[in-house]
């Protein structure tokens, strides 16, 4: 599976070129200002809307210029994909429509979010209709971990695969860069912020706390990046865990 390490990592430019070197990262759009330096230094990147963060902070995003921002990095050669705009908590309606509305030359590179608390329905339309497919948490499943969450998970996942287990499109787990979720689940990328949040935690590291920021990024992107995704789903699997 792919690590996409979320940004920006709040460093100086030495720092965030050394971390993210042959990494791979999601770049946030309401947080850009790492992209110049992934576009140089990463295997791939990929662009997240921002839904997330605006929905936090109660700001409201202007989608066309959105669309302008991938449409001015979609064709460099290290961009994967773009996560085509989502309202968290809206209707299944509200997410519709804006996948409607993605521009059709943006097409072949837009990934859809299907959020835990909607329809198993929506998640197999698409999943039919879709190369690739995010895994948002949402509503009454918004804490990635919990018990409540892995049951919708394991529901998500009986819909998501095929009869062997396999999933009938890419799958994408946002904010699921956590082996002890990435490893329970057949995804083929998953991201978080978790390198650079916790780079400034030093009871992460011991009695020797690596100097420098890079260092500290890199130590804990080492640790998830040793760790992968399931190759299959096996429907028998009890996704349940207690909290």
């Amino acid at each position: 599976m792919i690590h996409y390490h979320g940004t920006p990592c709040g460093a100086t430019r030495i720092d965030v070129a050394r971390f993210l070197s042959g990494r791979h990262a999601l770049i946030p759009f309401v947080r850009s200002e790492d992209i110049g330096t992934a576009a140089e230094f990463c295997q791939s990147f990929c662009v997240d809307n921002g839904a997330f963060s605006a929905w936090k902070q109660g700001v409201v995003i202007d989608w066309e210029t959105y669309y302008e921002f991938v449409r001015e990095w979609h064709r460099h050669p290290a961009f994967d994909w773009a996560v085509i705009p989502d309202v968290i908590d809206g209707s299944e309606n509200d997410n519709d429509r804006l996948v409607e509305q993605w521009p059709m030359d943006l097409r072949s590179i837009g990934v859809p979010v299907w959020h835990l608390h909607e329809s198993l329905d929506r998640l197999e339309h698409l999943t039919r209709s879709f190369h690739r497919v995010a895994l948002g948490s949402s509503g009454d499943y918004s804490s990635p971990g919990t018990s409540r969450w892995w049951s919708r998970m394991g529901d998500a996942m009986r819909v998501a695969c095929d009869e062997h287990g396999r999933p009938k499109a890419k799958l994408h787990g946002l904010r699921m860069l956590d082996p002890a979720i990435f490893q329970r689940l057949p995804l083929s990328s998953a991201d978080s912020t978790n390198a650079v949040r916790n780079s400034s935690n030093y009871s992460r590291f011991g009695t020797y706390i690596p100097p420098n920021a890079s260092t500290r990024m890199a130590i804990i992107a080492e640790r998830i990046e040793s760790h992968q995704s399931r190759a299959v789903f096996g429907s028998s699997d009890q996704l349940v865990m207690f909290d």
